[in-house]
């Protein structure tokens, strides 16, 4: 039977546990981490080594999370050198078991220490640089499928959101010269970077998929809530060097991610039983998007994504 994340007590899961055999017999303690609002994580100490269960419940399809393919792209970036080991996968159960990581998870505010953005840069250059994942991932592909989603259910967007399709469209167009696509992680949160040194480690592949290098950029800028000038520094870290068009693309990506999560939020809100506020997560999300649709640099950004590098 699947498991439903936030319904289990500890020693439940505990007794589940017990099926891993890395894990049988062995004495643990479980502890819950913050964070997951899709999924329940939890660090499981033992003697020999220490791990993180992330649980799911398997039985939600809404938001179109493939946890076999979270599984084998979680494989691929630990090859690549920045994913944490992957130790066992229960999908009947809903558990995949990684090993814990350690150092400090990022926060927002640490994105101005020096170094910080040149070592993601190099975690996001080298994940991009390892194994193909899986499936693709496209938010252009996506957005829609969460419309319909949205509208089969009845959920609730902001008013105006169809407001900006045509913009939303123009992006795609401009963008739709370089078919480049590498392994994306997608969802990369200040709390989905951990800081191990000179090391940066990237947890949490459920959105991960091939996609434009781009949008990976972008989406940190918009979801660390990085200044223009820090995600100037991401991009030419990242490429080694600056360019108007490589920017100008990762920032409109960082658009498209935020018009696309909106409606992430907006499933979230109509469908979740966590006592979270996804309406106001959404529409932080619709808020930043709208701001680059209407903003005055947004024709000149078209420009320069279409113009040659």
């Amino acid at each position: 039977m699947p498991f439903s994340f936030g319904s289990v007590e500890l020693a439940e899961l505990d007794a589940l546990l017990e099926q891993f055999p890395v894990l049988a017999g062995r004495p643990r303690e479980l502890e819950d981490l913050a964070g997951g609002l899709t999924n329940r994580n939890v660090k499981v100490t033992t003697q020999s080594g220490v791990y993180v269960a992330r649980c799911c419940d398997t039985s939600s399809s809404l938001l179109g999370i493939d946890r076999d393919n979270e599984y084998a792209n979680s494989r691929a970036a630990e090859a690549a050198g920045v994913g944490a080991p992957v130790i066992d996968y229960r999908p009947d159960l809903g558990i995949l078991l990684i090993g814990f990581v350690p150092g400090r998870t990022l926060c927002d505010d640490d994105f101005a220490r020096p170094g910080v953005i040149a070592k993601v840069a190099n975690a996001c250059r080298a994940l991009h640089a390892g194994p193909r994942f899986r499936d693709d991932f496209d938010m252009f592909t996506l957005q829609p499928s969460y419309l319909k989603v949205i509208s089969d259910n009845g959920f609730r967007i902001p008013d105006d959101y169809h407001d900006y399709a045509e913009r939303f469209a123009a992006i795609r167009e401009a963008l739709a010269d370089d078919h480049t696509t590498v392994p994306c992680n997608n969802d990369l949160l200040a709390a989905n970077f951990v800081e191990d040194g000179d090391h940066v480690w990237l947890i949490d592949y459920e959105y991960s998929g091939n996609n434009d290098p781009c949008f990976e950029l972008g989406n940190v800028w918009r979801e660390c809530n990085l200044s223009l000038e820090q995600f100037s520094e991401l991009v030419t870290a990242y490429h080694g060097r600056a360019s108007r068009r490589t920017f100008a693309r990762a920032r409109l990506q960082g658009t498209v991610s935020q018009y696309g999560w909106t409606l992430w939020g907006c499933i979230q809100n109509g469908a979740s039983a966590l006592e979270f506020d996804f309406w106001e997560w959404a529409m932080e999300r619709y808020e930043r998007a709208v701001e680059e649709f209407r903003g005055p640099d947004f024709t000149r950004l078209l420009d320069d994504a279409r113009a040659p590098d």
